[in-house]
C-alpha cells in the first residue's frame, strides 16, 4: 500500500504549442520548452522540474535529518542539472551540488552527504519504478 500519494495534472495549450498548465500541490504554473526546442520559454521543461524535484527533496531530507540531530546546519543549497551523456549507461545523469552552511564538523558534513543519497526522489530515480498508463 502506498504511504503517500503525490499527483499532478497537466493541460496543454492546444495545437502548435508546447506550453502546458501544471497543477500540483495546490499550485498552478506554466511548463514549456525553451524557444530553441520549439517552445515559448514561459516555464520550466520536464527535466527542469525533475531536477528541481531532486534538489527540493534533498534539501528537505537534509533539513529534517539535521534538525532531528540538533546539528548547527544554518543553510542548505542544492542545485541539480540533468544531462544525457553518450557512451555511459544509463545515459541520463544528474549532477547534484550540495552546499552546507554552518559550524558543522567534517563528520557531520560527510554524514549529511550520505543522507542526501537516501532522499525519496533520489531513491525513485536510482531504483525501478512502474508507470501504469490508462485512458480515462
Amino acid at each position: 500500500m502506498a504511504e503517500h500519494v503525490a499527483s499532478g495534472t497537466v493541460h496543454d495549450s492546444g495545437p502548435g504549442s508546447l506550453k502546458v498548465e501544471i497543477t500540483t500541490g495546490g499550485q498552478t504554473f506554466p511548463g514549456d520548452e525553451p524557444v530553441d526546442q520549439g517552445g515559448t520559454g514561459l516555464g520550466p521543461n520536464p527535466y527542469d522540474l525533475l531536477s528541481a524535484a531532486l534538489a527540493a527533496c534533498t534539501t528537505m531530507t537534509l533539513r529534517l535529518y539535521a534538525d532531528h540531530k540538533a546539528w548547527p546546519l544554518e543553510h542548505i543549497s542544492v542545485s541539480v542539472d540533468h544531462r544525457k551523456e553518450t557512451g555511459v549507461t544509463p545515459p541520463d545523469v544528474f549532477h547534484r551540488s550540495v552546499i552546507l552552511s554552518g559550524p558543522l564538523d567534517d563528520e557531520q558534513r560527510q554524514r549529511l552527504l550520505q543522507v542526501a543519497e537516501r532522499c525519496p526522489v533520489h531513491r525513485t530515480l536510482t531504483t525501478s519504478s512502474r508507470i501504469i498508463t490508462g485512458a480515462a
